[in-house]
């Protein structure tokens, strides 16, 4: 990193832009790069209200930025993907709500197109953030969990209540 002192206001701006952009990388569990050209003022505030309401931060950001802080990161796959309009989605608490919020989007707005994303550290192309996006959420999954442990005790309990019931009908 070149000594700041020696750079322009707008190279040391563009610096701490990359600086923080390599922390919400490295701070976030996954994120997905999408093509926001086409997107109506109303259309994007929708859909930043509903990344707010999911913990999941939305920001447009210059490609040359992000493509810095990735190779910074050692991520070179994402270069191709960044160019022309360009906003990533950073997942603060589940890798994949993002995912799903932007493959959402993408069947509410036509004009909303996945370009890549990056789940536990690792490069996914547009077509597997559309496979992630479909896996059911860790809440679902626990719950799911949830009701297959629970199917033989609470078959067990009705059969112990049915038989209960036929001895107390007997005497």
């Amino acid at each position: 990193m070149a000594d700041l002192q020696h750079l322009s206001p707008q190279q040391q701006q563009n610096r701490e832009i990359v600086k923080q952009i390599k922390e919400q990388i490295q701070n976030s569990d996954g994120f997905v790069v999408v093509d926001y050209k086409g997107l109506t003022v109303a259309q994007d505030t929708e859909l930043r209200k509903e990344f707010r309401n999911n913990n999941v931060d939305y920001k447009v950001l210059k490609n040359t930025l992000v493509r810095i802080a990735l190779n910074e990161l050692d991520y070179h796959q994402f270069d191709e993907a960044l160019n022309g309009p360009t906003a990533v989605a950073f997942s603060k608490d589940e890798a994949i709500t993002a995912a799903k919020l932007v493959f959402e989007g993408t069947k509410k707005y036509k004009n909303l197109q996945i370009k890549c994303g990056m789940f536990e550290k690792n490069f996914a192309d547009a077509s597997v953030v559309e496979k992630m996006a479909q896996i059911p959420g860790k809440q679902a999954l626990l719950s799911m969990l949830v009701s297959v442990l629970s199917a033989p005790v609470r078959g067990l309990a009705v059969a112990l209540n049915a038989i209960a019931e036929k001895q107390s009908e007997a005497n």
